[in-house]
């Protein structure tokens, strides 16, 4: 079956792989759950022994979205929240360097090092 050529990846809230997992407890075949709601058969397998191990609350994605500065650097105006929010961002960023040990050279060389690795 699978996603379209590029396609996204679907995104599941916990409530609705709650609401996957409700269905096929109905009565109805894993094969008829997988029909219905357009899943592979492994994912509605991995949901299913994830919500008897530990219920609704091992349904939650464990996965953050990709780099939180990036709704901001793309805009050319931000208002005054999103600017602070921003501001407030980048000092979290170099707080967690501080504390492992990282100075700003670390992360340059550390860049530089990662583009003559990608480069080659």
């Amino acid at each position: 079956m699978g996603r379209p050529k590029g396609g996204k990846n679907r995104e599941w809230t916990a409530d609705m792989k709650l609401e996957v997992i409700n269905y096929y407890f109905d009565g109805h075949s894993r094969v008829d759950t997988c029909m219905f709601f357009k899943i592979n058969d492994s994912q509605l397998h991995n949901w299913l022994i994830n919500y008897e191990k530990g219920g609704k609350g091992a349904l939650q994605n464990k996965r953050k979205p990709g780099n939180p500065l990036a709704k901001y650097s793309r805009r050319k105006e931000l208002t005054e929240i999103e600017q602070l929010e921003y501001e407030n961002m980048i000092l979290r960023i170099e707080n967690e360097r501080l504390k492992k040990g990282y100075t700003q050279e670390d992360v340059i060389l550390a860049r530089e090092k990662l583009l003559e690795k990608n480069t080659k």
